[in-house]
């Protein structure tokens, strides 16, 4: 659990406190990154409470699923249809179901300590 969280700590610290300006044109293709790479970060937390947590997988998933949405938001633009939409709906839910579930487990852990 400590990887992911390390790293989603380390990119907030450096994108406060580094200037950094993305040019309007990618922000599409950034933001469907982002979201990727948030459900990897998100994944990666639930498979640490699981107990079944792997880096290599973790690290493969992070850097594959931001390549890949971002790459599949620059064809779907150049094609002109919205392919991005579907990888905000993919990864959006992914996101959610993920966070509801380590919701639950840390919930149940804290039940469980109360009593």
């Amino acid at each position: 659990m400590l990887l992911p969280l390390v790293g989603l700590a380390l990119g907030i610290i450096l994108g406060l406190f580094m200037p950094f300006n993305i040019p309007v044109v990618y922000s599409a293709y950034l933001s469907v990154a982002i979201l990727a790479a948030l459900d990897s970060v998100f994944g990666g937390i639930r498979a640490s409470l699981e107990n079944c947590f792997d880096s290599d997988i973790f690290i493969t998933g992070f850097f594959g699923n931001a390549i890949l949405a971002a790459s599949l938001a620059y064809i779907g633009d150049k094609l002109g249809v919205p392919i991005y939409l579907a990888a905000v709906v993919a990864f959006g839910t992914r996101l959610f179901q993920n966070f509801a579930v380590i919701r639950r487990y840390l919930f149940n852990i804290r039940r469980e300590t109360i009593k």
